[in-house]
């Protein structure tokens, strides 16, 4: 079971709400290579059950380029305002997570790849890597040390429910979170609906 440390608090007015912004490092990172991220809306409460919780995956390209090829962008910025309409809720941003785990170089490689017939699947078996490479310990371990072991899960991804599940936290709801489509994603989503088991 990976641990983790918050090192810094602060806190973080966005255009979705006001959040407070909490850094952890893990054990396995005393350089703080791969900082994590917890954005927290509202006040959580010891013991606190069936907060709305999103694990959202780095996304270079999606998050902060605007990438049009993945949802990634829109999602969190739906999570970040879906969570503070509910008035409590966490998003934890999961550094090291780039290309479904697979780094963003391979991603970019996985991307030309895509532009030449392969799905996003193809695209990384055919680079030798696993079609998903993540692991939540980490998450798990931001969410027991906000007090949180029972959680409503925001996601379209019913392998993230499985995952963390395994990790320790007791997932008692999927939420969806649904982004329309565009002529540049459209493939992508579809794979990930008929060949990752996306509820999309």
């Amino acid at each position: 079971m990976q641990t983790v440390k918050k090192i810094a608090t602060s806190r973080m007015p966005t255009s979705h709400g006001d959040f407070t912004l909490h850094i952890y490092r893990s054990d396995n990172d005393p350089q703080g290579l791969q900082d994590q991220v917890a954005l927290v809306a509202g006040e959580l409460k010891p013991g606190q059950e069936e907060v709305l919780v999103r694990l959202h995956s780095e996304c270079l390209t999606g998050d902060v380029l605007g990438s049009r090829r993945c949802d990634c962008g829109e999602q969190l910025a739906k999570s970040q305002e879906t969570i503070s309409k509910a008035g409590c809720g966490v998003i934890l941003y999961l550094r090291g997570h780039e290309g479904r785990g697979i780094g963003l170089a391979h991603k970019i490689k996985a991307y030309a790849l895509q532009d030449q017939g392969r799905d996003t699947v193809q695209a990384n078996l055919e680079q030798g890597l696993p079609i998903d490479a993540r692991s939540y310990e980490l998450a798990a371990a931001m969410l027991r040390d906000l007090g949180l072991q029972r959680i409503q899960l925001l996601t379209n991804n019913p392998e993230k429910v499985t995952r963390l599940q395994a990790a320790g936290i007791s997932v008692s709801r999927r939420v969806p979170l649904l982004i329309t489509p565009n002529q540049n994603n459209a493939e992508y989503l579809q794979t990930k609906r008929t060949k990752l088991g996306h509820y999309l």
